[in-house]
């Protein structure tokens, strides 16, 4: 449903058989005129979670990004490799390029994702044997009253189109150069709208943060080229608290990790990513 801004019809697919799913791209899940990342490693993960059933969740996956395609229809053509009784695993490739309704074969689509997904079940609502999670000291269940969501008049508003769909609030004092020396941390508080945050949300807010390069003053397009991310649990109904870090930003090249947090205080996804720094304004 190309026009709708809903969450759940973004992430919709249709089956046409041995493996292929056809969707649309949507318009509303871009950051500039780009398709956002997470957004697509989503599409990917609910291609093999359909793929087997439903009955297995996208524990873990490793996305390579070869190329950003533009918003319209696509395919998602999966691969499963392994059906088993607690992990499956299945490849899943993203194309886009001729026209998805007609009859040529796979190989003329180009590859804009590819993706090795792991299934099985995370976390059930338990306590952890350990954990260290530093999201829970520094940001409360809910935004602090006065953190504006991203729409009309946010400097962030026409750039970060996701807001269309989900209701995204950053910290924008925690996104600004550092002048102590420390690293990076950005905050975000985020909840998709109409509906509670689901796992596939969960993993899109693994790559929901601006670039870390901010802190350095390098805002312009820092495109991902690889992504891991892991799905520890499955959210609550509420707020999705994300931590933005970085260990280093190089000349070329920058790590990003997100950490997820639910409202309950539970470690929800975690996601660390490879990018190009851009260039020197």
């Amino acid at each position: 449903m190309p026009g709708s801004t809903l969450f759940t019809d973004a992430m919709a697919l249709t089956p046409v058989g041995d493996g292929v799913y056809h969707g649309e791209l949507n318009e509303h899940w871009t950051i500039g005129p780009k398709v956002h990342g997470g957004a697509m490693l989503a599409l990917c993960a609910n291609a093999a979670r359909t793929e087997l059933g439903g009955a297995m969740q996208p524990i873990a996956m490793s996305a390579n990004y070869l190329w950003a395609p533009d918003p319209g229809p696509m395919q998602l053509v999966t691969t499963v490799l392994k059906r088993g009784r607690r992990i499956s695993l299945v490849d899943v490739e993203l194309r886009q390029g001729v026209r998805v309704g007609d009859e040529r074969s796979r190989e003329e689509q180009r590859v804009a994702v590819r993706a090795a997904i792991t299934l099985g079940e995370p976390e059930h609502h338990v306590p952890p044997l350990l954990s260290f999670n530093p999201v829970v000291p520094l940001m409360t269940p809910e935004p602090p009253p006065g953190l504006e969501p991203i729409g009309p008049g946010h400097p962030m508003e026409p750039i970060v189109h996701l807001a269309h769909g989900c209701d995204i609030r950053p910290a924008l004092h925690t996104m600004g150069p550092r002048t102590d020396g420390g690293p990076p941390v950005f905050e975000y508080w985020v909840r998709p709208k109409g509906v509670a945050p689901d796992v596939l949300f969960a993993l899109l807010c693994g790559d929901v943060s601006a670039p870390v390069t901010f802190a350095v003053e390098r805002t312009g397009w820092a495109p991902t080229v690889q992504l891991t991310a892991y799905l520890r649990a499955l959210p609550a109904d509420g707020w999705l608290r994300v931590m933005c870090t970085s260990v280093q930003i190089g000349q070329d090249w920058f790590d990003e990790d997100h950490i997820v947090v639910d409202c309950e205080g539970r470690i929800i996804v975690q996601s660390r990513q490879l990018a190009m720094v851009p260039a020197d304004a």
